[in-house]
């Protein structure tokens, strides 16, 4: 006898699943249609499922589709930028690489011999499938064990949502206490006597005056302005920092050179991020040093200095740091006693653009060198800075950043990762400073009122 169930009556089990409604994806089933199958292939995508992000990828052509959360959990960079290499997920940022099941296999800066800790796995939904021709992701545990039918509806994915910020502050280009500090706004040679330049800084177009005897002063008024370091300087607010003091632009034996102002849509933050970090470009591990040496670091006045030495290379490396942006590597050939020293000053224009000044220096600290040798070195040092700075800028560029983010484990952290972690406590510690001694000055205000 036929029976008298029609098919958009039929019970659902485990084999078939239930038939599709129509409309958006069913809390129902808990499944989410997420993307049409054709449209999964090696570049992760990224979709949404029940609120949160995800990227669904195949680890080969022709493969299952793997679901993963959409952040390396290392710096927080997108994995829409990650790319497939063997049948792993490697963040475009350092190299870090997840199977297909979200488990990290490989972080390059633990060297060899180094285990990528627990929390550096991604998590990934409780379930992924194809289905007429679409793919499905169930986020959390649901009774019905496969999507529904779409019986030839094409089901509507819900919007890709954006991803969400860190949970603790970040220190974006806008930040109201970046006004208590010196920012660079041009080099001194773009500012002749007599004459003014504008530029923007912390999303204001200031104009910058050269007086006749070369005072200066700003528009619209700043509580200082002055030239150091071969650059032009604003405060905006009574500053909490200090300058920068670079010991070589002092010694005549150094020859330095300016690079060309650049400009980067990333966050200041995460361009002084950049140019400290190691793990980008780790030395490389050996039977003898399976894993690079981590800086020595001291806590300075307004900020702090990473010292480490090379020693399959011979060098000796100093990173400088000084709240906010101010940046200095020093780098010395323990043969030939040859110093190159990069100074990075990054200007926070507005949220989405910063520019970058950078000074190249060359000194000869043992011995003596020529003219002509000295005017090589610093050639070549040139080149190789800008070399440096054009792969930050476009990584950044790629991967995307609004901000640093300032509470250490909102990101992962590894060993390779000292000089990384003292910038954002760094800057913590600025931006938690600031505000107190604000509240101090109105209440030492209303106190002589």
């Amino acid at each position: 006898m036929a029976s008298s169930r029609t098919p958009s009556s039929r019970t659902p089990n485990s084999r078939t699943g239930p038939p599709w409604a129509g409309g958006p994806a069913t809390a129902a089933t808990g499944w989410f249609p997420v993307a049409r199958s054709s449209e999964v292939g090696t570049t992760p995508l990224q979709v949404g499922a029940g609120g949160q992000a995800y990227v669904v990828l195949r680890t080969r052509p022709g493969a299952e589709v793997t679901a993963l959360s959409a952040r390396c959990p290392h710096r927080l960079v997108p994995l829409t930028t990650a790319t497939v290499v063997d049948g792993r997920v490697q963040c475009s940022y350092h190299g870090w690489q997840f199977n297909a099941e979200g488990r990290c296999v490989e972080i390059p800066s633990l060297g060899p011999v180094g285990t990528p800790p627990p929390r550096a796995d991604l998590s990934a939904p409780w379930a992924v499938e194809e289905r007429d021709g679409w793919v499905w992701l169930a986020p959390d545990p649901t009774p019905t064990t496969r999507p529904p039918r779409t019986n030839g509806t094409a089901p509507s994915p819900e919007p890709v949502p954006d991803l969400p910020p860190p949970d603790g502050p970040v220190l974006d280009n806008l930040h109201p206490v970046l006004e208590h500090a010196w920012h660079p706004v041009a080099l001194a040679t773009e500012l002749r006597e007599g004459g003014y330049l504008q530029t923007r800084l912390l999303g204001r177009t200031w104009t910058v005056h050269r007086r006749a005897g070369g005072a200066l002063d700003a528009d619209p008024p700043a509580w200082a302005v002055v030239e150091r370091l071969g650059v032009v300087w604003i405060a905006p607010a009574e500053p909490r920092d200090e300058l920068l003091a670079v010991p070589e632009t002092a010694d005549p034996r150094a020859v330095s050179g300016w690079l060309p102002p650049a400009r980067s849509p990333a966050s200041a933050g995460a361009l002084a991020d950049a140019f400290l970090d190691t793990s980008r470009r780790p030395v490389r591990p050996t039977p003898e040093v399976p894993e690079p040496a981590a800086p020595v670091l001291t806590y300075e006045r307004g900020g702090f200095s990473g010292v480490q030495e090379e020693r399959t290379d011979r060098r000796r490396v100093t990173a400088v740091h000084r709240a906010p942006f101010q940046l200095v590597r020093r780098e010395e050939d323990l043969r030939t006693g040859l110093v190159t020293t990069v100074v990075r000053l990054l200007q926070p224009e507005d949220a989405d653009s910063t520019r970058v000044h950078t000074c190249v220096l060359v000194q000869q600290t043992r011995g003596t060198a020529s003219p002509d040798a000295l005017a090589a070195a610093l050639t070549a040092a040139r080149a190789a800075a800008a070399a440096v700075l054009d792969e930050d800028l476009a990584l950044l560029a790629r991967v995307g950043s609004t901000g640093l983010p300032l509470l250490p484990r909102d990101e992962l952290h590894v060993r390779a990762d000292l000089l990384g972690v003292a910038l954002r406590r760094v800057l913590a510690d600025f931006t938690a400073d600031c505000p107190a001694v604000d509240q101090a000055d109105l209440l030492q205000r209303r106190a002589s009122a």
